[in-house]
């Protein structure tokens, strides 16, 4: 907003003094003001024009400009306020008036109409020569040089053994259970608190959905809800055929225990990393502990390929079953043959390059996803309202979005906060809503890390802020004074 001092006239003031008062403000508005101070009407050039023309002199005074009802805001008004305004009216300025009806600021479109977003696609140049190169070749159908080459690269960077590069991450699960022979009647654990990508691949196989808790430690799956569900099904008689672990955020579950229990239980571990490239637990890379692993590039992922998904593992056999089950399950055969059903899951060669590009600034992206939340950490320390997600000894989180809790005895809780950022241009989401709150699991089967359950709280009063690799200085800056001014307010 503009210091008003130079864009304040008097209808006393003639027409030269007037111009020339427009052209030292540079704002294309002047505001017009009474002599006890109050705010009257705004003038643009439009309306000095006129009354030129109108008087033929430049020594002719504003007493001839009409009265009119001019578009203001009031002091506290919101950007989105200021926005909608100004696209009601066609206009560019708006006078804010205080209480007693004086002129205190201008508020100008191009200062305010900047949105942050929560996690926008952060690009960089490498990328368009592997796809360029895709092109040159006329590799542009699925499969081709980049996919491979991605597959491999990624395997590396992880350090596993194999990769196969999927339309998405939720191919992938569902690639993930059709090769540890989850079928109808059958039963698998998945963690409640994701996205419901993670859940929706037990159903495609008929199986049954059975959900658990999170922890405090991690926000991720709970050791000790997994064995209580474990214990439970032991004594029913019906084990799951696989666990589903889920890495929320860019931050690994406490795999230690988790594997320990699958082991002593019999069950396979899938490891959902969709959110946690780059994230390490001891260590060692999250997304390689199971017997199959996930990743998403999906666009708001911490790297993107527009749309798709990985599955590693170190078992090559299940790998090679997981590439042809991905390509139809088309037989080896000079003909187009096929033995069982199969899917349309491969990524193609252009995204590959794509993904190979942003393969080369992972570690990159991470640091600056890390830069973001350590800043929203240390710069809102004092609001003892937030708490932010945890990140223990034995993890380094990308986080992947920031992520914190507002305690209810603030006074305001996330939805409230979200609709007040969201007043200022600036995104913000409630953290996942648990798998078995939602309609369509409703009838599901669900383990608690105790006597609450973790991810009730956590959804209740969670939030998710604005983390892109690609956000300024001051984009943080302006989150941080905002979400100060609108708690502490």
């Amino acid at each position: 907003m503009n210091d008003i001092g130079p864009m304040q006239v008097v209808r006393a003031g003639n027409l030269r003094e007037v111009l020339a008062a427009l052209d030292k403000a540079g704002t294309g508005i002047l505001l017009l003001t009474q002599p006890d101070g109050a705010f009257e009407r705004t003038v643009t050039d439009g309306d000095l024009r006129r009354l030129l023309l109108e008087t033929g002199s430049l020594e002719a005074t504003l007493e001839r400009l009409p009265k009119i009802q001019s578009v203001v805001l009031p002091e506290g008004f919101t950007r989105r306020q200021a926005l909608d305004l100004m696209n009601q009216h066609a206009i560019n300025h708006v006078p804010v008036l205080d209480a007693a009806g004086r002129a205190v600021a201008v508020v100008e479109r191009r200062e305010i109409d900047e949105q942050i977003l929560l996690s926008t696609p952060h690009m960089g140049d490498t990328e368009r020569d592997f796809v360029e190169e895709a092109f040159r070749t006329n590799w542009i159908a699925p499969l081709g040089p980049n996919v491979d080459a991605f597959e491999r690269e990624l395997a590396d960077l992880v350090g596993i053994g194999h990769a196969a590069a999927l339309s998405s991450g939720t191919a992938a699960i569902h690639l993930a259970l059709r090769l540890l022979g989850v079928g109808p009647g059958d039963r698998v654990f998945c963690s409640t608190l994701t996205f419901a990508a993670s859940a929706n691949p037990i159903v495609y196989q008929g199986a049954e959905p059975v959900f658990i808790d999170s922890d405090d430690i991690s926000w991720n799956m709970s050791p000790a809800a997994l064995e209580a569900g474990l214990v439970a099904g032991q004594r029913e008689g019906k084990l799951p055929k696989a666990v589903i672990v889920v890495n929320l955020y860019g931050q690994s579950a406490d795999m230690d225990p988790l594997m320990a229990l699958c082991r002593q239980y019999g069950v396979a571990l899938v490891e959902d990393a969709a959110e946690s490239l780059g994230a390490r637990y001891k260590g060692r890379a999250s997304g390689t502990f199971g017997a199959l692993g996930i990743y998403s590039f999906n666009g708001n992922k911490i790297i993107t390929t527009s749309g798709g998904g990985m599955l590693v593992s170190d078992d090559q056999a299940m790998i090679e079953r997981a590439r042809f089950l991905a390509t139809q399950a088309r037989d080896p055969a000079p003909h187009y043959q096929h033995s069982e059903i199969g899917f349309n899951y491969r990524m193609s060669n252009i995204l590959a390059g794509v993904g190979r590009g942003q393969l080369r600034v992972l570690q990159q992206r991470v640091e600056a996803r890390r830069a973001v939340f350590l800043k929203y950490r240390a710069a809102l320390a004092d609001i003892d309202a937030l708490q932010w997600m945890p990140e223990p000894q034995w993890s380094y989180a990308t986080h992947w979005l920031s992520a914190c809790t507002i305690t209810p005895r603030s006074g305001m809780d996330s939805a409230e906060l979200i609709r007040r950022l969201a007043g200022e241009l600036i995104e913000a989401r409630p953290l996942w809503k648990p798998m078995h709150l939602q309609p369509v699991f409703a009838q599901c089967a669900y383990f608690r890390h105790g006597a609450e359950s973790v991810s009730d709280r956590l959804f209740a009063q969670g939030l998710c802020l604005p983390s892109g690799s690609n956000m300024s200085e001051a984009q943080v800056d302006r989150i941080v004074d905002t979400i100060r001014k609108v708690v502490r307010g």
